[in-house]
């Protein structure tokens, strides 16, 4: 189901206002830009207006009959594309599927709209079925992909799309927007996330779901304890059970440049508030080349975490944090 997004994120206002005011749309674009800045919002938003039988202000007037049928998720002219599963691929059915759609008539009497996401999920087949639609479009058909890698899509895709870019919002523009959707929260609290998120804000509202502050406090202590020798890496490893191993290596690696930048003088402070002078104190006492070998396994193993590797949590936790440890007990 389409989620009801009728106007794209503040940041992107500009980019906005430039293609809405164009008088004639490509048949099929491609917004990219890092995860969690908005840009399938901003497609959403674009799929409303293209569908909007009486847009005003450069928006879809969200009273038409066409933007009713929409907000109840039952237009019959839109077509939503994704994985069945997150993290899954968009397989070459689905895409066959779309064609059947495109070819049909709009029943509305007007547009239709095809969200592809993310893009780069579609399999080599989905990827080639994709094509003929892109070589063949029809009239009043418009396809809006959206991917987080457009480096990663066939050339021969990117080519046949209108390339749009989305940039991150400035920090100011990002904590003014969660202070708008996390009210309940401090802060201090919003910047955690904020950093959390490498300053992309709707990421850091999905890390606020998914109560990532209390997660991330209870590793950060665990870090504490097993440097000062008060807790073991497998009593971390088994106790941090619920704890998603995607945000584990995320922190870590973020860590991890924290170091880099702390050792080398390229920064006096780290990023990580949380973890300021934990960082501090072993940026002090570490050898150089065991950390950049320790970069490396963790950028290896974060690889695997994120590609759905099946690998053994409590065995790669454990490792993780003895590696971690001798870091300040090499030297």
């Amino acid at each position: 189901m389409l989620e009801q997004a009728r106007a794209p994120c503040p940041w992107h206002q500009p980019v906005w206002t430039a293609l809405v005011e164009q008088t004639r749309h490509a048949h099929a674009y491609l917004f990219g830009g890092p995860p969690g800045i908005g840009k399938r919002q901003f497609a959403q938003a674009f799929a409303a207006f293209l569908l909007c039988n009486e847009p005003a202000h450069g928006m879809a007037c969200g009273r038409c009959r066409s933007c009713l049928l929409r907000q109840a998720g039952s237009h019959p002219d839109v077509c939503t594309v994704a994985p069945e599963e997150e993290g899954k691929a968009i397989r070459v059915d689905a895409v066959r599927q779309l064609g059947d759609f495109i070819s049909q008539t709009a029943q509305q009497g007007g547009r239709k709209v095809v969200v592809l996401y993310p893009a780069e999920a579609m399999n080599q087949n989905a990827a080639n079925a994709l094509l003929k639609s892109l070589e063949e479009p029809t009239a009043e058909t418009y396809l809006l992909l959206v991917s987080d890698q457009p480096s990663r899509l066939l050339a021969t895709i990117r080519s046949r799309c209108l390339v749009q870019s989305l940039g991150m919002p400035s920090r100011s523009a990002a904590l003014e927007w969660l202070g708008q959707a996390l009210p309940e929260l401090a802060v201090d609290q919003r910047e955690a996330l904020f950093v959390m998120a490498g300053g992309a804000p709707l990421r850091a509202a999905d890390l606020a779901a998914m109560d990532a502050l209390r997660m991330r406090s209870e590793v950060v202590d665990g870090i504490k304890a097993l440097l000062k020798s008060q807790a073991g890496a497998s009593q971390l490893a088994e106790r941090w059970s619920k704890i998603p191993l995607e945000l584990v290596a995320d922190w870590f690696h973020s860590w991890t440049l924290d170091l880099l930048r702390l050792s080398t003088g390229a920064a006096e402070t780290a990023v990580n508030a949380d973890m300021d002078k934990v960082l501090g104190y072993m940026a002090q006492r570490l050898d150089g080349a065991a950390l950049m070998q320790w970069q490396a396994w963790l950028l290896e193993h974060r690889g695997m975490i994120l590609g759905k590797a099946n690998l053994n949590r409590v065995l790669l936790l454990e490792s993780l944090l003895l590696q971690w440890k001798q870091l300040v007990e090499r030297r």
